[in-house]
């Protein structure tokens, strides 16, 4: 929005749409919790007003048991807390990805995620103090905006006192958060303690939930839950990419039960080990967003080896949409397995034979084996065609006619097969993996990220009564001319089509939510130096030469300046915003008390 001068009155701008308000039927009747201002400073907004059940919707939005009914099929037993609201698609959704499928034979305890559509725009109460928490965080770890994740706890065991002769039941974890190492550690503490007492251990660790403090980027968080205490810290997009900022131990951790070193990655090597020599030509599939589909004898393989998928091109965020664990039950079903199209962008992780007919027009598919058995060498394997893909029961291996832009990496390969012969631990070999993905991606996005910085324009163009100057626009061409002297060979030793790799990536779905970031983060940059500029001025002495209207107006801007800059957290310099509203202050004060009092009203949203 251009902030000018009383002689200069700029066109009227739109109004950003509302923060949501909570929707008061999803809140149990009690007082208002005020929030105390966190270590980390202006990062947690002082004095936030959070009510009960605030603090557990930051983590969860709820928790659900589904167990099988010999007449209804699977069904939603309980969900906790009470008030949280599910609408039927969504309570079916859970029910049909709760329970593995009944060719995965899972017998005892099992733990997998699954992915879902959220059926309605739901409002919260914790509105922008959620948005100012996420910021800070990676990419691959904000919150969704239209899928809950479930991460299940699945118990079977015999009995014969049912009718079935099985116990089957399901202890679901519904959140916004791709926390998943996290949350499955927190189930492996809640779902034993509940198969073996019931729901009143529920509510009291929904009780403990709503304790916590909430999931902010950067903080090192103790959390009790019945009896144990997780330490756990959240990465923050400020952290050295590749490392792991471990949580200290202290002599104050003698309570601590559960440290964990991350809260979302999963054991890349143990996931890939069975396509292994296959692991660069997946990492180009998944940054490419082609449409890829995982095969798995079990919902634990296909959910672990689907995110490893979509992290593996870590720290650029995964933009199509992904299911860990897909079922012919899903309301996406036919939108997926549809012949009248091509396939979207995106990974499905199935277990169900019947996928193995219905996809098959899909252009890349992954079938993966045991992955109990990863402790002997996997053989080398050639690419499959997807004609020979007519089961599940097809062997392990990359069904695909895609061929890679970039040459076989056989260095990776041979580090890894080393680390087997030498019973390297499994923790070393995927650090190794991890890390070649890293210096893979960045190698790719440092280009890209080079020429975008290069489409900011110059501070010294930016002026206090002009509209801040707009970002030059993204041209193609431009950008493929940088390669040839500042491209990826700078740092990466591989050879191969990088031209046609990036040619490629610039139509993809990763693409276009890579640049949409960057775009708005830059766009904040140039309100937040416009911020600055402005502080500069003498606005008092400027506004002396012009009439009670013009100084109004320019009242009003720096009104909305001022909110925009709370509004969206803008990146200004320490002090730029109480600076300024003291100059916006200076100038009412020196206005007519009539004008004053109108002018000292809060701003109409």
């Amino acid at each position: 929005m251009a902030l000018q001068g009383p002689e200069e009155l700029g066109e009227p701008v739109e109004e950003p749409e509302d923060l949501d308000d909570h929707d008061a039927s999803s809140i149990s009747p009690a007082e208002e919790i005020t929030l105390p201002a966190g270590p980390g400073g202006d990062d947690e907004p002082v004095g936030t007003l959070l009510l009960p059940w605030d603090r557990f919707s930051a983590w969860l939005h709820c928790i659900c048991v589904v167990g099988f009914d010999l007449e209804l099929g699977q069904a939603v037993e309980v969900i906790y807390p009470h008030h949280s609201k599910l609408s039927e698609k969504e309570k079916t959704s859970i029910c049909y990805l709760s329970f593995p499928d009944s060719n995965s034979g899972c017998l005892g305890d099992t733990q997998f995620c699954f992915r879902f559509r959220q059926g309605s725009n739901r409002k919260s109460s914790l509105g922008c103090f959620l948005e100012s928490s996420d910021r800070d965080a990676p990419p691959c770890l904000k919150r969704e905006q239209g899928h809950y994740y479930g991460y299940v706890y699945f118990r079977q065991v015999r009995d014969k006192s049912l009718k079935r002769g099985y116990f089957q039941k399901s202890l679901v974890l519904i959140s916004k958060l791709p926390y998943v190492t996290f949350f499955h550690s927190l189930l492996k503490i809640m779902a034993p303690e509940y198969f073996e007492k019931q729901e009143p251990c529920l509510e009291a660790a929904c009780n403990d939930i709503d304790r916590w403090p909430t999931p902010h980027p950067g903080r090192i968080l103790t959390l009790p839950i019945m009896g144990v205490v997780i330490k756990v810290r959240i990465p923050t997009c400020y952290d050295k990419p590749g490392t792991t900022q471990l949580v200290q131990s202290a002599q104050s951790d003698s309570l601590v039960s559960i440290v964990l070193p991350t809260i979302h990655e999963v054991d890349l090597f143990r996931c890939f080990f069975p396509v292994f020599f296959h692991i660069q030509m997946l990492w180009e599939l998944v940054l490419l967003g082609e449409a890829l589909v995982v095969m798995a004898p079990s919902p634990a393989e296909s959910s672990d080896t689907v995110l490893a998928l979509v992290s593996c091109i870590s720290p650029l965020r995964y933009s199509s949409d992904f299911r860990p664990y897909f079922t012919i039950h899903d309301s996406e079903f036919k939108e997926y397995t549809t012949r009248t199209q091509a396939p979207p962008s995106s990974i499905l992780g199935v277990t169900n034979p019947f996928f193995a007919k219905t996809l098959q027009h899909w252009p890349h598919i992954i079938r993966i084996g045991d992955m109990k058995q990863a402790g002997e060498m996997a053989k080398q394997m050639k690419v499959k065609k997807l004609k020979n893909l007519k089961t599940l029961d097809s062997k392990p291996g990359v069904y695909t006619a895609y061929k890679p832009y970039l040459n076989k990496d056989e260095e990776i390969i041979k580090q890894l097969q080393k680390g087997v012969h030498q019973k390297r631990p499994s923790a070393a070999q995927n650090a190794i993996l991890r890390r070649y993905f890293l210096e893979l991606t960045q190698s790719f996005i440092i280009p890209l990220e080079r020429y975008v910085a290069s489409l900011m324009p110059l501070q010294k163009s930016i002026s206090p009564w002009k509209s801040p100057p707009q970002l030059r626009p993204f041209v193609q061409q431009d950008f493929m001319k940088t390669l040839e002297k500042a491209g990826p060979q700078l740092t990466s030793r591989l050879k191969g089509d990088w031209i046609g790799l990036y040619r490629h990536f610039l139509k993809s779905p990763n693409f276009d939510g890579w640049f949409r970031n960057r775009r708005k983060e830059m766009t904040q940059k140039l309100e937040a130096l416009h911020l600055e500029v402005l502080c500069e001025e003498d606005l008092q002495r400027r506004v002396q030469k012009h009439s009670e209207v013009e100084t109004v107006d320019l009242v009003l801007k720096l009104k909305d300046k001022l909110s925009q800059a709370e509004r969206e957290h803008l990146p200004v310099q320490p002090g730029t915003v109480a600076k300024l509203r003291a100059h916006m202050e200076g100038i009412i004060l020196s206005l007519p008390e009539d004008l004053q009092g109108i002018l000292h009203k809060p701003s109409t949203p």
